[in-house]
């Protein structure tokens, strides 16, 4: 049996393949959708359906000479081959159409070039004329029963360790306690590639399956939708419409709870979370009066909606109707403020968590309020949703994921009491949701209110401008010697390297307590 694990991806090959997925996509969708959403095409499967065109040709002229010249970069994930337990066909029918060729099909750059060179061949042969309309017409069989049902593994290929053994992330397998992923490196370390490879490996290795990751990314460097980085996007199986742009135009939601036949008690609970958060956001300085006026405002508002979503003028309408004078305060300013912005819609129309998207943030300054207030509002929005689900489909070995948020510069997140971030970390396992946080320095993390690399599964250091010895400690039990080696490690990392926890070694006490990690280059 050929071994599809680690196949090599043609230079050339996402590009190659683009037009045919755009040609397919325009036949399998009508003009015009109601209520339904357009059928979508993953890379995946576009190279599996170009594999099965050319190996079902037997009078292409295959060399190998020809094969040899394919230059490889990255690699096709294995779901491409696994997909319908056909990998027993693809080994028959490589080997059938190449033995007239002496291979040596251990060798993982000859079988990756033969593979790429019968994808790339597939490809040409779907463009021609009338090619996709013969294919189309082909009546199709039935599916193997309950495949698509599986969970699928997602132990994510992120570099090789030193020596060249693969360096993976596990992230549900049932052994694997939580799948928060924490990064810290200094610009210029490799952080936003990583953060692109992570989110890749979860999209290539789900979306084909009854199990998709979605993911939520807040991308605040503005690098991600960035029209110039077009060609970025299909690497997480999405298009330009997952880019939403709230300086144009509102967030297609409302980030408000709807308290519709809920009990007093909730509401008055969330209004004064509500209140004390919109404060935080700002930095406002407030009299303890004025604190309890706004929660009194958010009460007012939802009772004036009878506990449906309400909005940020009808909190403003509250709050200056209960002030003993009509004048601007602390209060009215942060309400003024975000009521500008005009941020979110009044109703939803669109679901985060069956979506994947990237919201713009450099459209705004980092550390200001209305940055810290979308990144807010939208994780409230997730854990009201959060609440809804049920529990996370599970095996014996594995459990589901549904749903990641990526909060690239998360430290302007921690550094205030960000209680929907706690919340959204706290629901975590048992619903399939997760994050990662990407900031400049692990000791970013730890802050007064939370300490976020406690109990996180993959604190991932890359290179830092300072090392703090006590994160050191906390992270890896270290002292003395071994804590000495720990930075002197972190100091030495290059772009694109990193150390991780060697659980092994801190629990036998032997060796090491880190492992370097070379990661993939993907962007």
């Amino acid at each position: 049996m050929i071994d599809f694990s680690n196949i090599g991806k043609a230079e050339e090959l996402m590009e190659r393949a683009e037009p045919l997925r755009e040609k397919l996509r325009d036949r399998l969708n009508l003009l015009q959708w109601i209520e339904q959403k357009p059928v979508d095409l993953t890379q995946n499967s576009i190279y599996r359906l170009a594999l099965m065109v050319s190996l079902s040709e037997t009078s292409h002229d295959r060399k190998w000479s020809k094969a040899n010249e394919i230059k490889l970069k990255d690699h096709i994930h294995q779901t491409t081959f696994s997909r319908h337990n056909l990998t027993s066909l693809w080994s028959a029918l490589l080997k059938l159409r190449w033995q007239h060729e002496p291979l040596d099909w251990n060798q993982n750059g000859i079988r990756s070039r033969i593979i790429n060179w019968e994808i790339i061949n597939g490809i040409e042969q779907l463009e021609k004329p009338d090619a996709l309309e013969r294919l189309l017409a082909t009546k199709a069989g039935v599916g193997i029963p309950g495949f698509d049902s599986d969970i699928p593994v997602l132990n994510l290929l992120i570099g090789t360790y030193e020596g060249g053994l693969d360096a993976r992330l596990d992230l549900n397998s049932s052994a694997i306690p939580n799948t928060q992923v924490l990064i810290a490196g200094t610009t210029g370390s490799g952080k936003s590639n990583l953060l692109a490879l992570l989110v890749h490996e979860l999209r290539t290795g789900s979306v084909e399956t009854h199990h998709p990751v979605n993911f939520l990314l807040f991308d605040y460097k503005g690098e991600f939708a960035d029209p110039a980085n077009a060609h970025w996007l299909p690497l997480f199986e999405v298009d330009s419409s997952c880019i939403i742009r709230p300086v144009e135009s509102p967030l297609p939601f409302t980030p408000f709870k709807d308290f519709t036949g809920r009990k007093q008690g909730e509401l008055n609970l969330y209004a004064s979370e509500l209140s004390g958060s919109l404060l935080a956001i700002d930095r406002a300085n407030i009299s303890a009066k004025m604190g309890e006026r706004l929660t009194q405002a958010v009460i007012k508002a939802y009772n004036k909606t009878e506990g449906a979503p309400i909005h940020f003028d009808l909190i403003l309408d509250a709050y200056s109707q209960l002030q003993e004078k009509d004048n601007v305060d602390s209060v009215r300013a942060v309400l003024n403020n975000l009521i500008r912005a005009n941020l979110f819609a009044r109703e939803d129309h669109l679901d985060l968590i069956t979506n994947s998207l990237i919201i713009k943030m450099d459209d705004f300054p980092k550390d200001g309020p209305i940055a810290k207030a979308i990144v807010y509002f939208v994780i409230s929005k997730l854990n009201s949703l959060y609440e809804k689900l049920p529990k996370q489909a599970s095996t014996k070995d594995l459990v589901e994921l549904r749903h990641f948020t990526v909060i690239d510069e998360a430290h302007y997140m921690l550094d205030f009491d960000n209680r929907p971030l706690r919340d959204l970390i706290a629901v975590g396992r048992n619903k399939g949701l997760s994050i990662i946080l990407a900031t400049q320095n692990m000791a970013s993390f730890k802050s007064d209110y939370m300490d976020f690399y406690a109990n996180a599964q993959y604190p991932l250091i890359m290179k830092q401008q300072s090392i703090d010895d006590k994160t050191i400690k906390d992270l890896f039990g270290a002292a003395g010697q071994d804590l000495q080696e720990i930075k002197e490690a972190i100091a030495g990392l290059g772009k694109g390297e990193l150390i991780i926890k060697d659980a092994n070694a801190i629990v036998l006490g032997l060796g090491k307590k880190y492992k370097k990690i070379k990661v993939r280059h993907l962007i």
